[in-house]
């Protein structure tokens, strides 16, 4: 059963950035923000990356070995090896999965590294994608990359045109997308829990 003072949970994580580059860790880069969130929650900093994409966030979404789930290299170059086949097995619950369970609202919002590349199409299999591994809501883009500025992007499993705005910049519109989820979330459901996966493309 969900505790009456279970926490809002937030998973913030920057591709290509380590401990050494934010203030609230030490660094020379400030984040006023970041520094206000660490001092009134948790900071966790020893977190073990396996240093590229796919394999780092299969093993966070789990808390398994990237390999034990699948993951020993990047989607794009999964293979029928044990270990590297690219998809995370059903016997490994991912946070998302688990914490939904217990009442949660979930959101992914940003890059997600983890769907199959002959899972990416209109009629999927979806369960590979974030909505088939636990969360609710969807908006990013299902590869390692994409442009900042004119994004392949989808909403749930729906395709979104890019926005062909001179001002648009994708990190922004993410962080617009995880302000509205957490909006929904304390509007509609204030005693729901909500779990936030923010992974932003760009440092």
């Amino acid at each position: 059963r969900l505790r009456d003072d279970a926490p809002n949970i937030v998973i913030f994580m920057t591709d290509d950035a380590g401990y050494g580059h934010p203030a609230c860790f030490g660094g020379p880069v400030e984040m006023p923000t970041m520094n206000r969130l660490a001092e009134e929650g948790i900071t966790y900093n020893a977190f073990h990356t396996v240093a590229i994409c796919s394999p780092t966030r299969a093993a966070l979404m789990t808390g398994r070995n990237h390999q034990r789930v699948g993951y020993g290299v990047i989607s794009e170059f999964a293979s029928d090896f044990d270990g590297y086949v690219g998809v995370i097995p059903r016997s490994a619950a991912t946070v998302a999965q688990v914490l939904r369970e217990y009442g949660y609202d979930t959101a992914a919002i940003g890059k997600w590294h983890n769907t199959p590349t002959s899972a990416i199409t209109r009629s999927g299999p979806f369960d590979q994608w974030p909505l088939g591994l636990g969360f609710n809501y969807f908006y990013g883009f299902l590869a390692g990359e994409t442009s900042q500025y004119e994004p392949r992007l989808f909403e749930n499993t729906i395709p979104v045109e890019p926005p062909h705005d001179p001002d648009y910049h994708l990190t922004e519109d993410m962080a617009d997308k995880a302000v509205q989820f957490i909006r929904n979330n304390r509007t509609l459901r204030p005693d729901q829990p909500f779990l936030l996966w923010f992974t932003p493309r760009a440092v």
